[in-house]
Parts: C-alpha cells; sequence; structure tokens
C-alpha cells in the first residue's frame, strides 16, 4: 500500500492526527507538505501536485494507492485503523472516539469565526468571547469526558487513540500564542486536559516523530 498524504508544512492538528497515527503504527507513508503555487492552483482548481483533484478544494487529503480520501475526520479514522489507534471491531468505542474528533472540528470553527473580522477592536472582542466564553465551554465538556475514563489519562480505555492525538495537537495550538486575544495559560484550569497533554508528550513516538520532523519538541 502505497499512502501519501498532502498538507501545508505546519504541525496542525488536522494532519498531524493523521501523521502521527501513521508515524505510531509504522506504517510507511510520504508526507507531502503543499506550498507556494501548489497552494494557489489547489484553491482555484482542486489540482493537487499528483494531478488528481481535492473533491472540496482544500487540505488535507490522503492518496491511497491513486484513491482519494478527503476531509480531516475520515483520513483519521482510516489511519487510525490501519495503525490499530481506531477499532475495527468496537463501535460504541469508534463512536466515543467519533464524538472527539467532531469536537475538534467544533472548536476549530470556533476558532476560525473568531479571526475572520480584521478590524482591530472587533477582533479582540471576539477573540475575548473566545477565550472566556466559547473554549472554557468546551474544554469543561472534554473535561467530563476524559474524568469519566477510569483506566487511564486517556479519552477511550487505557491506550492511546486519534482522539487524543487530535485533541493534544489543538491544545497545542490553542496555547501557542500564535492565536491573538487567547492566553498560553487558558487550559490552567483543566487539570485531566493537562494530564492528557502530559501523557501524549510521553509516548517515544510523538517525541520522535517532532524531534525528526520539526527539530524540538513542540
Amino acid at each position: 500500500m502505497e499512502i501519501t498524504l498532502y498538507y501545508f508544512k505546519i504541525p496542525f492538528w488536522r494532519a498531524e492526527v493523521t501523521r502521527l497515527a501513521l508515524f505510531i503504527g509504522d506504517i510507511p507513508f510520504k508526507d507531502y507538505r503543499v506550498e507556494g503555487k501548489e497552494i494557489d492552483k489547489l484553491k482555484e482548481t482542486g489540482l493537487l501536485p499528483n494531478k488528481q483533484i481535492a473533491p472540496f478544494k482544500q487540505l488535507p487529503i490522503l492518496d491511497v494507492d491513486g484513491k482519494i480520501i478527503a476531509q480531516t475526520g475520515a483520513i483519521a479514522r482510516f489511519c487510525g485503523k490501519l495503525s490499530g489507534l481506531y477499532p475495527k471491531d468496537n463501535d460504541f468505542e469508534a463512536a466515543q472516539i467519533d464524538q472527539i474528533i467532531d469536537a475538534a472540528q467544533d472548536i476549530n470553527y470556533l476558532v476560525t469565526l473568531s479571526g475572520r473580522d480584521k478590524e482591530k477592536k472587533r477582533l479582540e472582542l471576539a477573540r475575548k468571547i473566545l477565550a472566556t466564553k466559547h473554549l472554557p465551554k468546551w474544554f469543561q465538556f472534554l473535561e467530563n469526558l476524559l474524568a469519566k475514563n477510569k483506566d487511564s489519562n486517556f479519552f477511550i480505555g487505557n491506550k492511546i487513540s486519534i482522539a487524543d492525538l487530535a485533541i493534544w495537537r489543538l491544545l497545542g495550538w490553542l496555547t501557542s500564542g500564535l492565536l491573538d486575544g487567547v492566553p498560553t495559560n487558558i487550559l490552567e484550569p483543566y487539570e485531566k486536559l493537562k494530564k492528557l497533554r502530559e501523557e501524549v508528550y510521553k509516548h517515544p513516538k510523538v517525541n520522535e516523530w517532532m524531534l525528526k520532523t520539526y527539530g524540538k519538541i513542540i
């Protein structure tokens, strides 16, 4: 099986969840970072560097033996099954993981909305609402789900899944200081989410990937 993941040159959760799922599972893949004129062509025509078409003119895209899969959740689940980070024969646990991936999408959408108005005062207000109302609400939802799992610091069972990878990298973005108006200590009240992040960072393959790919733990 030949696998190529197409995404931008950033460690964003939409791609990192899949990159790490494959890397943890020791599944060979090409990590194609789209840049420059390739991005313009993709947005305009949907054309990928492999000459195929991205169905929604957006990334990530997974190419599996010449066949195209779009959308973050679908790609993450497919690769999670290959690597053992998403259940093949437990529909309930699969659904529990799905709800976390969908929650990550919802949180991402809220962040995107908060940054659409570039006028300074309106942007500041939108980000203040995001940081004091929307994100705390969603963080508490996730905190509650983690509290229900008595087996580990992960969301489901006693081992890492694509749900943990997605939220770990999403939280890394939200606490990075890259988002104006979102404080880097916004996770301080959420002990379970902090423990989840610590647990993922302990994974030797996660550390290996970060050092190999970005030269540091991020």
